[in-house]
């Protein structure tokens, strides 16, 4: 599997992962921000943005991809960052490779199916009704992590979620709790990505840069 990627600034290496169906492009004014600090890495996951449609995915095959990518391109401790089906995708590559990240930051992830709220699902299983498109079942049928799981992750960890996030809270805070040591942020009035690719990314760029303040010692 050989991902689409764009690479820009210098510094430490920070691989960011988007959300289901979008592209490495839903990050681009976050990237201005952050290329002045990291030499960014902006993957486009498999069957999505440029890289050739599947007819069938999983999450520990992107979180697979992911490791690979890391290993191919000598990254040593890359801050790996995660928005959304990203999210899931970071939390599976820190439980299959502990030692690879130096800092892990989610937003917006959900460990099983049902953490997502029912406005959300519901749509989405007419959506795949209609279009046996996999990115929904991926959504329906999966991410299937457990708190035991979790607890194998080793790197210092940052969950994020807006208050009005599809994801449920109960969700969030589920996560934070299985991972040691890690700390979580619910940020008042935000919902799942408004603070990330739509109304205001500085927001992310700016946790992003404070939760690794150290990360260019």
């Amino acid at each position: 599997m050989k991902l689409f990627f764009e690479q820009t600034g210098s510094g430490k290496p920070l691989i960011m992962i988007h959300g289901n169906g979008s592209s490495h492009q839903s990050f681009e004014i976050c990237i201005e921000i952050l290329k002045q600090h990291f030499t960014v890495y902006a993957l486009d996951s498999r069957g999505q943005g440029a890289n050739p449609k599947e007819k069938e995915l999983h999450y520990t095959d992107m979180a697979d991809d992911v490791i690979e990518f890391c290993h191919d391109h000598d990254l040593d401790h890359p801050v790996i960052y995660g928005f959304s089906d990203g999210g899931i995708i970071a939390l599976l590559v820190a439980i299959k490779s502990p030692q690879l990240p130096s800092h892990l930051i989610v937003s917006g992830a959900n460990i099983v199916p049902s953490g997502l709220k029912a406005k959300f699902q519901i749509p989405n299983r007419f959506k795949y009704w209609k279009t046996k498109d996999p990115l929904y079942k991926l959504m329906l049928t999966e991410p299937h992590i457990t708190e035991e799981m979790l607890h194998a992750i080793q790197a210092p960890t940052l969950i994020t979620a807006g208050e009005k996030d599809i994801v449920k809270e109960r969700e969030t805070r589920r996560i934070a709790q299985s991972i040691p040591g890690s700390k979580i942020i619910i940020l008042p009035g935000e919902g799942h990505g408004t603070y990330i690719t739509h109304d205001r990314p500085e927001k992310i760029a700016s946790i992003i840069l404070e939760e690794t303040r150290f990360a260019e010692d």
